[in-house]
């Protein structure tokens, strides 16, 4: 993805190596053997769990929290394996405090839910350090199926494919898989690199080959696709970011945020990565959030985020915000940008207050050296002949698109929130229903 314009002369280094690491440390430790128990203590396991209604996976939770309580944590991976196969990264980086966890009849009662994204974490992980891997193929069915972006939604629909026998090609137009796992989460969420193990422990499976560095319309076509492989399922994401449509956007220092938040999860030296002095961003979901606390942990002086609505309609959880906050970040809502001011690199940006959506006539101005844009991501690079429903691709029910034998899920689609547990739910649906077609039981 570009960026709007350049950065150039931001000063990087701001803070001790030592400072840094403890800056972008786990967000969330994972818990011990005792831990873990205690914590799963709390569980009341419910019958007909809110919890399990409100995760979009529809993990087993009161199952796998079970098995944690009784030690035996490779069934309870196994448990949650079965319904999310990439199980780890969404303990790390699933919004619980507004899904299970709030769903959680502990929550209702004391305000404290169970810690069920921490429980979760614990049982992948010890899982994936085990040398005994959870799954084994089913025989070969002979059948191929191409599986177009290797996020989320991808990943999950390869190995659901894979498992059920049927062989699998993963083509990726990046230089490594994992899709936004890899690039766009912030760094203290998924440390150690621990999206690219994820990666390596789901091929474990077998069946499946990547093929990175090969993009849809530029390498290959669907109609290549459909002449080599039975079957073919769409995961490319979101390939482009909403434009402010200001004067003076290209301006150097102006860029988006999620290119700001791949060039730190890419970087191997943080104290390489240059940020602004006084960073503004511009959004108010999840990439916002990640893209200001980052810029604070590098060493911005001053980090301010404007969202044009309300608090109450911030996509970004109060979880999230308070986070923000805690780092140092100042929020403004109710605020549209209406100008960018600068000569050649960014030096303030004008906003218009905002009430109820109109304009209240009150400006303000805020001083910048680096502007982060978070306001919205697009799919404008369309497959060739596939219908579209707004700005992505339309799927049935069954996550069929207008042209036969192809699929697609995740947030290229027109269906669910975007969110990594969601695009995985999507994949592994999908996954179910073309092996069901190309096994002639659909």
């Amino acid at each position: 993805m570009a960026s709007s314009g350049q950065v150039e002369q931001l000063e990087s280094g701001r803070v001790t190596k030592e400072q840094l690491d403890a800056n972008f440390s786990d967000l969330h430790p994972e818990f011990d053997s005792h831990e873990a128990a205690v914590a799963a203590d709390r569980c009341y396991f419910c019958y007909d769990a809110p919890c399990v209604t409100a995760c979009p996976t529809s993990i087993d939770i009161p199952l796998f929290i079970r098995q944690i309580a009784t030690d035996m944590p490779l069934a309870s991976a196994k448990t949650i394996f079965d319904q999310n196969i990439l199980g780890g990264m969404c303990a790390r980086v699933c919004p619980t405090e507004t899904l299970c966890e709030e769903a959680c009849v502990r929550e209702a009662a004391e305000g404290k839910p169970v810690e069920i994204g921490r429980l979760q974490r614990y049982a992948t992980d010890v899982s994936m350090r085990s040398e005994e891997h959870p799954y084994t193929r089913a025989k070969t069915t002979g059948k191929s199926v191409a599986i177009v972006g290797a996020g989320p939604a991808g990943l999950a629909a390869a190995h659901r494919l894979a498992m059920l026998g049927h062989e699998v090609d993963i083509f990726d137009a990046g230089v490594k898989p994992g899709g936004l796992n890899e690039f766009g989460i912030a760094a203290y969420k998924a440390t150690d690199n621990f999206a690219q193990e994820e990666v390596e422990w789901l091929l474990k499976i077998g069946g499946i080959k990547l093929h990175s560095g090969k993009a849809l319309g530029k390498d290959f076509t669907l109609e290549d696709l459909s002449k080599s492989h039975n079957a073919t399922f769409i995961g490319i994401g979101l390939d482009s970011v909403r434009k402010l449509s200001l004067d003076k956007e290209n301006l150097s220092n102006v860029e988006n945020a999620v290119d700001f938040i791949a060039r730190l999860r890419q970087s191997s030296d943080f104290s390489k990565v240059p940020v602004g002095s006084n960073v503004v961003v511009i959004g108010g979901g999840m990439t916002a959030i990640d893209a200001a606390v980052q810029s604070k942990l590098l060493g911005a002086e001053e980090v301010t985020l404007v969202y044009r609505g309300s608090q109450k309609k911030m996509p970004a959880s109060q979880y999230e915000q308070e986070i923000a906050k805690s780092k140092g970040v100042r929020i403004i809502f109710n605020a549209k940008p209406v100008s960018i001011e600068g000569s050649t690199s960014v030096e303030h940006i004008e906003f218009e207050q905002t009430e109820n959506g109109s304009a209240a006539n009150k400006n303000f101005s805020v001083k910048t050296d680096h502007v982060l844009k978070a306001i919205g991501q697009l799919l404008t690079d369309e497959p060739q002949n596939l219908e579209l429903e707004g700005s992505k691709i339309k799927v049935n029910a069954l996550f069929e698109t207008s042209v036969k034998n192809v699929w697609a899920g995740g947030d290229c689609v027109s269906a669910g929130d975007d969110l990594t547990v969601t695009a995985v739910a999507q994949g592994r649906d999908a996954a179910e229903n073309i092996h069901s077609k190309l096994m002639g039981e659909g």
